[in-house]
């Protein structure tokens, strides 16, 4: 291998070291703010849930109705069960599906 050939690899590695360093920082914040977050199903208003919706559905922005059971947003970690829900049994949020009761 020649110097100039063993130069280009220790950059390439030098470069591809500091690109996963770079992305690892970059996510760490994402990742922080997703912990201090929970699933909270029921409380989310129609076409703005985060994700779940139900067979049929692709995801996000995808629930058919106010406060849908099978529907969850992400809200701030130990407020989901204290956010109002009217379809709730319990009439809160809840950290897992449910079937709705009328509101």
């Amino acid at each position: 291998m020649s110097q100039q050939t063993a130069n280009r690899s220790v950059s390439a590695a030098a470069l591809a070291l500091a690109l996963g360093a770079a992305l690892t920082v970059a996510a760490s914040p994402v990742l922080a703010a997703e912990a201090a977050k929970e699933k909270c199903y029921g409380v989310a208003m129609k076409g703005k849930n985060d994700c779940k919706a139900g067979a049929g559905t692709s995801c996000a922005g995808t629930s058919m109705r106010d406060h849908q059971g099978n529907a969850w947003s992400f809200v701030p970690a130990g407020t989901c069960e204290k956010t109002a829900s009217p379809t709730s049994p319990t009439g809160f949020g809840q950290l897992k599906e449910f079937k709705e009761k009328k509101a």
